[in-house]
């Protein structure tokens, strides 16, 4: 007896085969996600660590600078001393403070690192301003006007050692979804002309 219908070979995928293909591939992709988004968290987290370690060490320099300024330019470098360690006294205590140097006139010869205030900082360093961005010149400070939010908020805190020495330190703080985060750099300064 003869066939009318050959009996032909299934060639194509069933339905479970089917499923169980996009299953491995769905699973693939959410791994592959997974791995993305975390390089990105590393790398946002990476940036605002970078940034916030020279702004920590920036601080610092401008303390320095501070010191060295009213010790060259004063007439007797005892009073630059004693004037320096009264113009940080803002920054003496638990909160520390912090400065705004973005009206600041380099070109002037009055000095003009001399003339950033200090302020201090309420009860608690995240309460200290935020720093902003210039994106123009480049510029991280509490008191710019136009500037870009950054999340970073610089705390300094003066610690008199001796007569003639002070620990300063300088302290970042951010805070990102995986946690709150913060660089401190530490200094000694000490009265250098006797």
């Amino acid at each position: 007896m003869r066939k009318i219908f050959p009996k032909s070979k299934n060639k194509g995928f069933t339905l479970v085969e089917t499923l169980v293909a996009l299953s491995i591939f769905s699973v693939s992709i959410l791994g592959l996600l997974v791995a993305l988004s975390q390089g990105l968290a590393d790398t946002g987290y990476a940036k605002k660590k970078v940034a916030a370690a020279y702004l920590a060490q920036e601080g610092i320099e401008y303390i320095r600078n501070m010191r060295d300024t009213f010790m060259i330019y004063s007439n007797d470098p005892q009073t630059g001393w004693e004037d320096f360690k009264t113009h940080i006294a803002a920054c003496a205590g638990g909160s520390g403070c912090y400065f705004n140097a973005s009206g600041l006139d380099y070109a002037e010869p009055e000095q003009p690192i001399n003339q950033i205030l200090l302020d201090a900082c309420p009860s608690e360093p995240d309460t200290c301003p935020e720093l902003l961005y210039d994106f123009v010149t480049g510029l991280y400070d509490s008191g710019l006007v136009g500037g870009q939010p950054t999340g970073l908020v610089r705390q300094i805190k003066m610690e008199e050692i001796t007569p003639d020495e002070v620990q300063i330190t300088s302290t970042v703080f951010w805070s990102q979804a995986s946690g709150n985060y913060s660089i401190v750099f530490s200094d000694n300064l000490l009265n250098w002309i006797e």
